[in-house]
C-alpha cells in the first residue's frame, strides 16, 4: 500500500482536478442554481414550460457528441467496428417500431434509461477522483448511487402528485399515460421506499467507512466534495422534484461538455493521432470545433423542431439519445490507458490498491 505522501507525489496538483479545485466544485454542483431557478418559476405555468423545454433542448445538445468521439477515433472504431456500424440502422429500426406500438412505453424506457445513464455519470467521475486517490471503491460506490435513485424515484411513486407533476412539466395527454402506470404503483411504492431508504444508508456508512480507512488527500477531498454534491442532487429530486429533476437533466448535460473538454484536453501531446484528437490539438483547434459542432446541432434543432409537427424532433431526441447512452458505455472506460491518460490518471495511481 502506497503512503500519503508517495500517493501525493504520484499525482501532481493540477491533475488532481479535471479542471481546477473551483471549476471542479462548480461543475459539480451546477445543479443547484438550474434547480433554484426552476423552484422560484415554478408559481408560473408558463415560465415552468419553457425553462423545461429549454433544458430538454441542452440536454438534446450534448449527445451527437459521443459520436464524434466515436467516429472521429480509429481506435475506437476499430475495437467495436461492428457495433458502431450496425447500432445506428438498429435503432432506427427499433424506434420507429416502439414509436408505432407505444410512444407512451418507449418514453418510459427513454425516460429510466436516461436517469441510470445520469447517475452512472456520476458515477464514473466519482470513480476518476477515486483512482487519482488509489482507491478501488467501486464495487461499494455503484450500487450505493444506483440505490439512492431507485429511492428518490420509489418516493415519486409513494408519495408525489405525479398527474400535476406531469402538467406542470409539460407532459400532453398522450404521454401522460406513462405518469398513470407509476402512480398505479403508488400503494406498493410506500413500503418498498422505506426499505430503500434503509439500504441506502447502510451501504453511504459502508462507504464511509472504507473510504476514511484510506489516505486523505486532495483527491479523496475532491470526491467526497462531488459525492456530497450528487446526494444533494438525488434529495432534491425528492423535496421538490420539478426543480430536481430540472437541475438533473441539465446537470447532466452541462458535465458531459466538461468531461469531454477535459478529456480532448488532456490528448494534447500525447501521440495520439486520431481525427477527434488532431482537430482538438490547441485551443485555438478546440475553439473552432466547439463552434461548428454547436452551429450543426442547433441548426439540426431548429430544422426538426416543426417538422412533421415535431415529430422529427421527437425521433432525433431518441436516436441521438440512445446512441449516446449506448457508445458512452465503450467510450468512457477508465482502464483503458488513453482514456485514464486523458482524464490524468497515471499507471501508478491506476495500481495502486
Amino acid at each position: 500500500m502506497l503512503t500519503q505522501r508517495a500517493r501525493s507525489q504520484l499525482v501532481s496538483a493540477d491533475r488532481v482536478w479535471l479542471h481546477g479545485p473551483l471549476a471542479d466544485v462548480l461543475l459539480g454542483w451546477c445543479w443547484l442554481p438550474i434547480a433554484l431557478l426552476m423552484h422560484n418559476l415554478e408559481s408560473s405555468l408558463t415560465h415552468t414550460q419553457a425553462l423545461m423545454a429549454i433544458i430538454f433542448v441542452v440536454s438534446f445538445i450534448h449527445q451527437p457528441l459521443t459520436l464524434g468521439l466515436v467516429y472521429g477515433d480509429q481506435a475506437q472504431r476499430a475495437a467495436h467496428r461492428r457495433l458502431y456500424t450496425w447500432a445506428p440502422v438498429a435503432a432506427i429500426v427499433l424506434i420507429g417500431v416502439g414509436v408505432n406500438l407505444s410512444l407512451t412505453l418507449v418514453g418510459l424506457v427513454a425516460g429510466l434509461w436516461n436517469a441510470e445513464h445520469t447517475l452512472m455519470q456520476r458515477y464514473g467521475v466519482m470513480r476518476i477522483y477515486g483512482r487519482k486517490a488509489g482507491d478501488d471503491h467501486g464495487r461499494i460506490e455503484k450500487p450505493m448511487l444506483v440505490t439512492w435513485l431507485v429511492t428518490a424515484l420509489l418516493f415519486l411513486a409513494a408519495y408525489v402528485n405525479l398527474q400535476a407533476l406531469g402538467h406542470k412539466i409539460g407532459i400532453d395527454e398522450t404521454n401522460s399515460r406513462s405518469v398513470d402506470i407509476l402512480r398505479s404503483i403508488s400503494g406498493v411504492a410506500k413500503p418498498v421506499f422505506w426499505i430503500g431508504a434503509a439500504v441506502s444508508l447502510v451501504l453511504a456508512a459502508v462507504w464511509m467507512h472504507a473510504e476514511h480507512r484510506r489516505p486523505r488527500g486532495p483527491a479523496r477531498n475532491a470526491k467526497w466534495i462531488y459525492a456530497l454534491a450528487t446526494l444533494g442532487l438525488v434529495v432534491a429530486v425528492m423535496v421538490d422534484p420539478i426543480a430536481g429533476i430540472a437541475g438533473y437533466v441539465a446537470a447532466h448535460a452541462i458535465e458531459y461538455f466538461g468531461i469531454v473538454h477535459s478529456s480532448l484536453r488532456g490528448r494534447a501531446g500525447t501521440g495520439d493521432d486520431s481525427v477527434v484528437a488532431t482537430a482538438s490539438a490547441t485551443r485555438d483547434r478546440r475553439i473552432g470545433l466547439y463552434t461548428v459542432y454547436f452551429v450543426a446541432v442547433i441548426a439540426l434543432v431548429a430544422v426538426t423542431w416543426n417538422m412533421w409537427d415535431g415529430r422529427a424532433y421527437a425521433y432525433a431526441i431518441l436516436f441521438f439519445g440512445a446512441l449516446h447512452i449506448l457508445y458512452d458505455g465503450f467510450v468512457w472506460k477508465l482502464r483503458k490507458p488513453a482514456i485514464a491518460a486523458s482524464l490524468g490518471i497515471t499507471p501508478a495511481v491506476r495500481h495502486a490498491r
